[in-house]
């Protein structure tokens, strides 16, 4: 009975308050004590509302702040603007009719902050007053620590850097400083449709509301990117920051987009994580002993990052080894079927938005199947135009050294590549960067090339420029040369046989090729063995991957000697499996069975003879018409020559394929 009746008096007591409570009394309490606590002077446009039951609050509606923004034309221009401001009150204070905040409560408030170009905001009369009017301790007058902000937005604006930014959905608990100087702020909101969670933890508010230093702790965590900074921060003439910052994302590429950064090329840029030592001062960001993860790519260094008037980064990073396979992954050069050259278009957007000046130390260097040792590189991007350049690099045994430049030219790329291959194992090389793999020994390459198109296709039919390649000491697979010619020197008529296997070794090995308009000339091509020798000329199609090509392979028993047999022949074809035929005329003209009726064909009486004889025996010509026509006796000349089957001879080699299987050679004597 006691309980339940002291529970009704206070039931009683509290409904007999609040018709005894004052509206206006409590309005002018809770402005003076939100004044008290940050020197800002409210203005209510809506109505108030007071509530003792079951919870004691005042609400204020259309909440502002007095003496800032315009309103006219429906457009609001205001720092801080509150659907509706909630002050709990504290109970035993208001049965003495004295109302004490307990915390407060901002629904729906819209925060609007513009800066100037010389680094001021409408908000920075608001700090200057906060920083004057905060007087954390035993002796502050203000009653509550804690602001909730509930379904906030904020809205950023700079025109002079073009930024235009919303953050909604704001839920925050703030833990405003009356006792202590701290100043803490947690919560979540959403940015960029991404939902992110955060705290903010200032050791000296006041002190960072001056401009004077004061430690920080800031974490910020969502799905596309997280990081932490702890250090400290102060601002005078422009921002100031120092401390430790980490960061780590799942994929650098959906982190860059969501930042509003256009990630370059469409490889890579996956897994991400960052560790260094930062300073910031004004829109200038300073990362020493940094530790950079990177598509599983480890590397340390110096980074810095400025935004004043354009997005400038430079590094100088060094590591142990760098996989470079991701970036170029998706460069295909090539279409699906290896044998046209890819039409798709360049996508270049990303050469435009930042300038970038890196320069590159490795123990090893991987780029899809090449390997390379000890490499230093840089490279430079500026106003759409990268440059890379190699100091040296150790690749295929040898020394690399060059330089590739690439600018955006509207929708098209203009390349620009010099390199020298120094003291190279061709069979690597060659295999990589021209595909050839039937080629050994050691020697130089170097070419300087440009072409101009927006697709790899648009770049061979425009390619230009000089390539040259030397060796010594190898062997071209595939054929054996030496062993052809001399089985071609025995018997001319046998056929080439089975030359697609083997090797033909030689001592040196000289190419030089111009390009002009996607078309390659051989200028010189000579390779020369011990026993062989082969000149090459022509022309290779660079658009269609086609050889078409003429050249003399040289049977040489002394270097001082003339060749001792010679054959002509032609390549053409696909660059990857091109057709080499030997020239036919060469061959019949060789043969001991045909040379001496070609010698005698050269008469002109042998050559009726032998007409008439072939026409007898096809039953071309009737024999009544010629005793009709010429009484004379048959031309004696004729009466030498066979009569079957070598009047035949001079037409079956023409029939003869220049490249056929060996299948007389167990019958040379019938071929011939």
């Amino acid at each position: 009975m006691p309980i339940a009746a002291l529970l009704a008096v206070v039931l009683i007591g509290l409904t007999v308050t609040s018709w005894m409570i004052d509206q206006n009394a409590v309005r002018a309490s809770v402005e003076r004590q939100i004044h008290a606590a940050t020197g800002l002077d409210l203005r209510v446009d809506g109505d108030i509302s007071v509530s003792v039951f079951p919870g004691s609050s005042i609400t204020l509606r259309q909440v502002g702040l007095k003496g800032t923004g315009t309103r006219g034309s429906g457009i609001v221009d205001e720092p801080l603007t509150v659907d509706e401001l909630t002050a709990s009150l504290r109970l035993l204070p208001l049965l003495m009719r004295r109302y004490e905040i307990a915390d407060v409560t901002l629904m729906r408030p819209r925060i609007n902050v513009k800066r100037t170009a010389d680094g001021r905001s409408n908000w920075s009369p608001i700090l200057e007053t906060l920083a004057r009017t905060i007087k954390p301790g035993a002796d502050s007058p203000v009653s509550f620590s804690e602001i909730r902000i509930k379904d906030g937005a904020l809205t950023y604006l700079h025109k002079a850097h073009d930024i235009d930014e919303t953050v909604s959905a704001i839920d925050l608990s703030l833990a405003w400083p009356s006792i202590s100087r701290s100043f803490a702020a947690t919560g979540q909101f959403d940015w960029r449709d991404e939902h992110v969670d955060g705290s903010l933890s200032i050791t000296d508010f006041i002190a960072a509301l001056s401009g004077d230093r004061s430690g920080i702790k800031m974490r910020v965590a969502s799905a596309p990117l997280k990081f932490a900074f702890d250090g400290a921060v102060a601002s005078r003439t422009s921002l100031l920051m120092e401390g430790t910052l980490t960061a780590d994302s799942p994929s650098l590429r959906n982190a860059l987009r969501w930042i509003g950064q256009t990630p370059p090329g469409s490889g890579g840029f996956g897994r991400f994580a960052l560790k260094a030592r930062t300073n910031v001062v004004g829109e200038s960001v300073a990362l020493t002993n940094v530790n950079l993860e990177l598509d599983g790519n480890t590397a340390e260094g110096v980074i810095t990052y400025s935004n004043s008037d354009r997005q400038t980064v430079q590094a100088t990073l060094a590591a142990d080894a760098i996989d470079f396979t991701p970036y170029i992954d998706t460069v295909r050069l090539l279409a699906s079927g290896a044998r046209d050259w890819n039409r798709q278009l360049f996508d270049l957007r990303g050469l435009s938005t930042t300038d970038l000046d890196m320069r590159l130390s490795a123990a090893k260097v991987a780029i899809g199947n090449s390997k390379l040792g000890r490499t230093a590189l840089g490279a430079n991007l500026r106003n759409g135009t990268l440059a890379l350049s190699i100091g040296e690099a150790q690749v295929y045994g040898g020394i690399l050294k060059g330089s590739l430049g690439l600018t955006r030219v509207e929708d098209d790329a203009d390349i620009k590549a010099q390199f020298q291959f120094t003291d190279v194992d061709l069979a690597s090389c060659a295999s990589d960067l021209l595909g050839v793999s039937r080629l050994t020994g050691r020697g130089n390459l170097a070419f300087a090339l440009e072409a101009n198109g927006s697709s790899p296709f648009a770049l061979a039919q425009s390619l230009d420029g000089t390539a040259t390649l030397t060796g010594h000491d190898g062997a071209v697979g595939g054929f054996n040369v030496e062993q052809l010619l001399k089985r071609l020197e025995r018997r001319p008529l046998s056929g080439a046989g089975n030359f697609r296997t083997g090797s033909t070794p030689f001592n040196t090995l000289n190419i030089a090729i111009r390009f002009r308009d996607g078309v390659a000339t051989a200028e010189d091509a000579q390779l020369e063995g011990a026993t062989t020798r082969i000149m090459l000329t022509g022309t290779a199609s660079v658009p269609s991957r086609e050889y078409d090509l003429k050249g003399v392979a040289s049977l040489i028993v002394a270097s001082d000697a003339p060749p001792a047999f010679q054959l002509p022949f032609v390549v053409q074809g696909p660059w990857d499996d091109p057709l080499i035929f030997p020239d036919s005329d060469s061959l019949i003209r060789r043969s001991p069975a045909s040379a001496p009726l070609l010698d005698a064909l050269k008469d002109r009486k042998t050559r009726d003879a032998v007409k008439s004889v072939i026409e007898r025996i096809t039953g071309s010509r009737k024999p009544s018409a010629q005793p009709a026509a010429q009484p004379a006796p048959p031309p004696q000349a004729a009466a030498p020559q066979p009569a079957s089957p070598e009047p035949t001879t001079p037409a079956a080699p023409a029939e003869v394929q220049p490249i056929a299987p060996a299948a007389a050679d167990s019958h040379p004597e019938k071929t011939d």
